[in-house]
């Protein structure tokens, strides 16, 4: 009968541990800058035609806003509304940011994106840490793989939004691509060519 216990017990402390078990953590990525390579400039986006905006979109089909009530504190799996069972929109979607028009300014530790003059991001070479926007809350890291710098911005439910930015064309060409994925899913994908100007 104790080893019976023993073993109920033990079959117990792993399901409860796996049903603990949190998202995954994105790794950090190189703080140091290659050498030659600056994404500084202005930059026109090719062929630019009205896209719609990701954001947009996914707020047509309902995005994940946690109430002001729970902000801050981890949301777990899906919720019931009414018996039914509801998963919640990846609200990774609000980190996109798009223009036709870009200026990049690189410093020694980070880069400055300025969006139609509109919105300004700011990414710091090799960070790890929390962004937010309003009540939604990611983890961010970004760095250089080579010569390409790349942003991954994650949220609660594990939804991963990757920007990657590389010179193209021995330098008069920036390329952008955003993409997210939710598990083995691949949920948006955006390829843009810049010209220098």
């Amino acid at each position: 009968m104790n080893k019976l216990f023993q073993a109920v017990f033990i079959a117990a402390i792993v399901l409860l541990a796996g049903g603990c078990a949190s998202r995954p953590e994105l790794a950090a990525r190189s703080a140091a800058v290659p050498p030659g390579v600056d994404l500084s400039g202005r930059w026109e986006m090719q062929g630019y035609a009205e896209e719609p905006d990701a954001r947009q979109v996914e707020r047509e089909q309902g995005i994940y806003l946690p109430p002001a009530s729970t902000a801050g504190r981890r949301q777990q799996g899906p919720q019931r509304a009414g018996g039914i069972m509801r998963t919640k929109s990846p609200s990774v979607y609000v980190f996109i940011e798009n223009g036709r028009s870009l200026k990049i300014s690189q410093t020694g530790h980070g880069l400055f994106v300025s969006f139609d003059r509109s919105v300004v991001e700011e990414y710091t070479f090799g960070e790890n840490r929390i962004v937010a926007l309003g009540p939604i809350e990611a983890q961010r890291v970004s760095g250089w793989e080579g010569p390409m710098y790349i942003v991954e911005t994650m949220d609660e439910r594990g939804a991963t939004l990757t920007e990657t930015w590389a010179l193209a064309g021995e330098g008069s060409l920036l390329v952008r691509e955003v993409n997210i994925v939710d598990g083995d899913k691949q949920l948006y994908s955006s390829r843009q060519v810049f010209d220098r100007t």
